[in-house]
């Protein structure tokens, strides 16, 4: 029987690229979205369950997630699905720190509640990507590194709590990766060789933790290039 999973963030970047990848193992997956337009070959997989809607819909969402595990049986949940503003704290707008907030840290906290009666059963996994600013100091990106810091403890406590069970939980921590997180920032990945991250590469980290001897848990998983560069993007201005 294919091992099923729930997958936020699903329709682009990372949680796509981790779709695809956990297609490839076999895996029925649910990929919840809010705009599928860039979800390119995955919704020409018939494992591949669409699932369009917003997060911050709360009961839309909580409803859905009943639907899809209702008389059914669950072995992975990812928590994929972020965004990010950047600049100083005194500028970052209160919509703007709440759509972090929510995105980042509440929603991954309420699908594990959700779920996790589903996940012991199976002894299950849960996977949080969370990001390196979660151990690090983030001017410019305080309130944003403040929710990848919040998930990582909730990933932390959540683990003690629910091992006895056999329920595995992992926290991966990317660092700059080429993906569309950055389009509210002044700044963007570099695009020198070695300098950035693939949104592959964490799909291949995924695989990695989710094939490891059942008897361990990588609680943690950290994925950095091998340069640390980033590019300043140009304004309309620079390219006149």
């Amino acid at each position: 029987m294919n091992k099923t999973a729930i997958v936020t963030g699903a329709s682009s970047g990372i949680g796509r690229a981790i779709c695809e990848e956990l297609l490839d193992m076999d895996y029925e997956i649910y990929g919840i979205g809010r705009d599928f337009s860039d979800a390119g070959s995955l919704l020409d997989n018939s494992a591949f369950h669409k699932v369009e809607l917003d997060l911050l819909d709360t009961p839309n969402l909580e409803n859905a997630v009943r639907e899809i595990v209702k008389g059914e049986t669950l072995d992975l949940l990812v928590n994929c699905a972020g965004v990010a503003y950047y600049g100083l704290a005194d500028e970052i707008s209160s919509g703007h720190i709440s759509e972090m907030v929510r995105t980042n840290l509440e929603i991954p906290i309420r699908l594990s509640s959700l779920l996790l009666k589903k996940l012991k059963e199976r002894q299950g996994t849960i996977l949080n990507i969370a990001s390196v600013t979660a151990n690090q100091s983030n001017p410019h990106g305080a309130a944003y590194g403040a929710t990848k810091a919040g998930l990582l403890s909730f990933s932390r406590s959540l683990f003690d709590e629910v091992r006895k069970h056999g329920v595995k939980v992992t926290t991966i921590l990317p660092d700059m990766t080429d993906t569309n997180l950055y389009r509210n920032a002044d700044f963007e990945t570099s695009k020198e060789e070695n300098a950035r991250l693939l949104p592959e590469d964490i799909a291949e980290a995924v695989r990695y933790i989710l094939e490891s001897d059942p008897h361990l848990v990588i609680t943690e998983f950290t994925v950095r290039p091998q340069f640390h560069r980033i590019e300043k993007k140009r304004s309309v201005s620079d390219m006149i």
